[in-house]
Order: C-alpha cells, then structure tokens, then sequence
C-alpha cells in the first residue's frame, strides 16, 4: 500500500509510493490488462465532438492506471511538465484522491502508472511507475471542483526521465481572457476506442465564476477516462504543443451517458505552488 496521505507544512497533501509497491504497479499493469475495457458495450455512448486523435500523440500527454481499493481499475489522463526534475505530470485531484466511500473510509489509490504515448496498448516511451503524489489542501475530494488538480513524480526508466523520453507541454498559470480556443486532449474509456486511444476537442471555452469556484467550461463531449487531460491554448496540431492553463474536472452527462459538457477548474495560488513544489517529491 502506499504511505498514508499526510498534509505537509506546504499545505499539500501528499502520498508516497514504496518502491516494493511501486516494483507490484508495473507488474500489475500488463499491457492485457491496460485493454481490459476495449469493446465493452456497457461503456458510454460515442462521442461526436471528440475526435481520435490522428498521428503520433502529442507530447507529454499520456495515460494514468491505477486501482481504488478494493480493486476497481480504472485510468483517467496526464501530461508532462517541465520541471527540475524532469519527471513531473499534471493530472485532475480526483484521479488520484478517491474520496469516501459510504461509511466514510478513504478510498485508497494503489498501482498508479503513467504511459506517455499511450496507443491501442503500446508504451513507446515506456512504463513510469508513480513514487509520490499530492494535491493542494485546498482540495476537499472528488465532491469539490475547487482546485480539482494533482501532480505526480514519476521514477526514472532505464536511467531515462520521463520528460527527456517524452517531451512536456508549457504551463501558464495567468488566467487567459475568456473565451479562449481551447485544445482538450484526453483518453476518454468510451465506445469509440475504450480508452485505447487520444481522442481531442478543439473548442472555445468560457471562464465562469460564481461563489463557490471559477472554472472553465466548453462544450466538448469526452467521456470518463479524460479527467486530468490538458487543456490547452495557443496549440500547433503541426508540432503537438501548447501551453497547459488547466485540466479535465468534471462532465456533465444526461440519462444515455452521453457527456454534454466538461469543466476545468481554473488554476490558482495553491494550484501553482503545488507545481512549484512537485520537485520536491
């Protein structure tokens, strides 16, 4: 198991990764169990807006396994960026913080691995098993859509780190103006691939800010899966780069399972010193 979340003097909460337990997330995701959800008809409906992404995947981006105890696998998405170290991916909170279950215990997240390039079960870049990662304090759990971002460190592979091998994307903490062409890219676990390839919108999103929290939001259609993807502007489909200003939160879906919408949560002080900081780990 992982090291229990602890909130750290930086106001973060963070979890780190045992190497034993790091050495059993590589063996668990075999690249059989990676495809598991291919081709399952209970998965949601196609998506329309969202389109598979055609050529090599962009850089950085790729997709995050891991398992909620008891044993649910699930993935969502990530993106590689720059950092000290060289080893640093952005990711949503949620995909790494499973909240409560119903008689209010932690749901622990086990097994996380991050496949950058992933495609139909290929690792081009490599397998990077996750030794730390953490979340502001400001973010309450997957109830919250306030500061809904996480940041992983990833071990080296074969001596290699994951930026060098896979490329980053920019970030940008500077809120752009509103609407802005976005670029979302993500691994939406739907019935158009089942998760085993990029799917992108690329679509206007609009900052919206009430009481409670501030984020963006567009009209792009990505299924489950896609959460922690980037969204991205300034993006050159020729060269596969932009600059990250936020990161797949939340979907709104109706009755047939179809997504109607997506939010990111617009970044902010915590957000940023948790990306400062995520060398440290």
């Amino acid at each position: 198991m992982a090291a229990p979340a602890t909130a750290s003097a930086s106001d973060q909460v963070v979890t780190r990764v045992s190497a034993a337990d790091r050495a059993a997330a590589l063996a668990y995701w075999t690249p059989e169990r990676m495809r598991q959800w291919a081709g399952d008809d209970s998965l949601p409906p196609a998506e329309k807006i969202g389109r598979l992404w055609e050529g090599p995947v962009p850089a950085g981006v790729g997709r995050l396994f891991f398992t909620a105890v008891p044993g649910v696998d699930e993935s969502c998405t990530a993106t590689v960026v720059p950092s000290a170290t060289n080893d640093v991916a952005l990711t949503a909170g949620h995909c790494v913080n499973g909240g409560l279950d119903r008689f209010d215990n932690p749901i622990k997240i086990v097994d996380v691995v991050f496949v950058p390039g992933y495609d139909h079960g290929a690792a081009p870049h490599g397998v990077f098993p996750v030794r730390a990662f953490a979340w502001s304090a400001t973010y309450s759990g997957p109830t919250s859509g306030t500061d809904d971002d996480a940041v992983l460190a990833l071990d080296p592979v074969d001596g290699r780190h994951v930026a060098d091998v896979a490329g980053t994307q920019d970030i940008s903490f500077e809120k752009p103006p509103s609407p802005v062409d976005t670029t979302i890219l993500g691994y939406p676990v739907s019935r158009l691939a089942g998760g085993e390839a990029l799917l992108s919108c690329a679509r206007p999103a609009t900052l919206e800010t009430n009481s409670v929290v501030s984020a963006w939001r567009t009209d792009c259609d990505l299924a489950g899966g896609s959460s922690g993807g980037p969204w991205l502007r300034d993006f050159d489909p020729v060269t596969g780069k932009g600059t990250v200003f936020g990161a797949t939160s939340r979907g709104t879906m109706n009755e047939d399972g179809v997504t109607l919408d997506l939010t990111s949560a617009a970044f902010t002080d915590p957000v940023r010193a948790l990306y400062e900081r995520a060398g440290d780990l």
